[in-house]
């Protein structure tokens, strides 16, 4: 799956993917009647979810049965990099000083932070 067409799914078809990744392989039924529980959607809204979703290459649906082509940390990936792309031009500390701005971190929460970072093999 290409990083462009992650971006582009829907928090609908995010929500739908989330009962899939956690119950696969599932029956389609199945699926509509979670959907239809959890969201109140009907059984055509998921079926034209799911046509959308085969398209974009993130589903198998066949034989009444609906499987993830795609892993949920490969479509978090994607998202992660396109709302850094998006909104902080790419840029890790542009994003750190934006989401650290007007917060105090405990020590503990400091310590975290700079064990990931050095853990972090920089770009050379």
């Amino acid at each position: 799956m290409q990083e462009q067409e992650t971006a582009k799914l829907s928090d609908s078809e995010y929500r739908l993917m989330d009962i899939v990744w956690e119950r696969e392989p599932i029956a389609a039924m199945e699926l509509a009647a979670v959907c239809l529980e959890c969201f109140d959607w009907k059984k055509s809204t998921v079926y034209t979810m799911l046509k959308r979703l085969g398209d974009k290459g993130v589903v198998l649906f066949e034989n009444k049965m609906v499987s993830a082509l795609v892993k949920k940390e490969q479509v978090d990936q994607c998202e992660r990099e396109a709302l850094l792309r998006k909104a902080y031009g790419g840029s890790v500390s542009n994003f750190f000083a934006a989401f650290l701005q007007g917060r105090k971190l405990t020590e503990e929460e400091a310590v975290k932070i700079r064990k990931m970072i050095e853990e972090v093999q920089p770009d050379e």
